[in-house]
């Protein structure tokens, strides 16, 4: 990579000033500034970050049942279950899969924040948002996480049952039209093995009612 230095015009001369006074100093000031230029440039080349290394996320893991603490918020995975139906005040939707409820606790560090949907994360890498058939205002991304006080709600999932071995929920802030570098994310593993899950999803309950407190 070469840098190029634009000099400014050359001013008219002063009078009484010697000729030549201080151009070896210029030239040294001015080489030593480009040298300068050109290795932060190519400092900045070998760092090599892409768009996606820029963006990415800074993640916190842990199991069911620890705080885990992600700088800006922390967040506790109290328990989950599955359902064939969700009922609230207004209806029940019911699933030919399984509704997955998971109870969370969260709390801020410094100053009041929602929390976004979470997302599932299979065994396999593949991603599942929080179903849109249950009203966001009946989960924890309505409520104010507020610093040092704990509050608890649920979000809710819609997946078939073969991709609960191995599952993670992964919480993290709304998404924001503003691109912020390496935001705080917490990724709680479920702990099921095959067997586990098996389990798990052969005896969901009939139907889970939302209560609003």
């Amino acid at each position: 990579m070469t840098a190029t230095e634009q000099r400014p015009p050359a001013a008219p001369a002063r009078r009484g000033r010697r000729p030549g006074r201080g151009s070896g100093g210029s030239r040294l000031l001015n080489g030593a500034i480009g040298l300068l230029l050109v290795a932060g440039a190519v400092g900045l080349q070998g760092l090599h970050l892409s768009e996606n290394d820029y963006t990415a996320p800074l993640t916190y893991t842990g199991d069911k049942g620890a705080n885990v603490d992600a700088g800006r918020f922390t967040v506790r995975l109290n328990s989950f279950a599955v359902a064939k139906a969700i009922r609230s005040s207004s209806k029940t939707v019911t699933t030919d899969n399984l509704f997955l409820i998971v109870n969370a606790s969260a709390k801020s560090s410094l100053k009041p924040y929602h929390l976004g949907q979470p997302v599932l994360l299979t065994g396999d890498e593949r991603r599942f948002a929080a179903t849109d058939r249950v009203d966001s205002g009946s989960t924890l991304a309505a409520a104010w996480v507020q610093p040092d006080i704990w509050v608890t709600g649920a979000f809710f999932f819609e997946v078939p049952a073969s991709v609960l071995p191995g599952a993670r929920i992964v919480f993290g802030l709304p998404p924001s039209a503003l691109v912020e570098p390496y935001q705080p994310e917490v990724e709680v593993d479920l702990g099921l093995d095959e067997e586990g899950a098996r389990k798990l999803a052969a005896q969901p309950q009939d139907v889970y009612p939302i209560v609003k407190k």
